[in-house]
């Protein structure tokens, strides 16, 4: 599959795999996809992350939390923000605040990747990726 969009991409098989109630799901491993993956573990939206595969076939196994009896996923909401065809960015002072700081917005900064409340913490802006609740 030639994604060119691997964030929509790895955002959509969480979002899958959560209305599946799956324990895992596998994403492709780039350095993209692994900070973010980053960021939703140290937000505590997901488990963990493991990397499995050979070279370049090389994907993320993360691991979905669920809360409750009936396995509600934690993540309520994955949604794509800046696309590749519409580039999102936000300056430090207009950082987005999602569902008033209830959720989080990834943002791609100039020192990394990280959320809309570290990267105010740190006065950066940049580009908006995702918001996540």
């Amino acid at each position: 599959m030639a994604a060119n969009d691997t964030i929509a991409d790895m955002l959509t098989r969480i979002r899958n795999a959560n209305m599946a109630r799956h324990q895992t799901t596998q994403v492709p491993a780039t350095k993209m996809t692994r900070s973010i993956a980053k960021v939703l573990r140290e937000e505590g939206f997901i488990a963990e992350v493991d990397e499995a595969g050979e070279g370049i076939k090389r994907n993320l196994v993360i691991s979905l939390k669920y809360k409750g009896k009936n396995r509600q996923p934690l993540i309520t909401a994955l949604k794509r923000v800046s696309k590749p065809g519409l580039r999102v960015y936000s300056n430090r002072k207009e950082l987005p605040r999602v569902l008033g700081g209830i959720g989080i917005a990834i943002i791609s900064t100039s020192s990394g990747i990280m959320t809309d409340r570290e990267a105010r913490r740190q006065n950066l802006g940049g580009e908006v990726l995702c918001h996540v609740w």
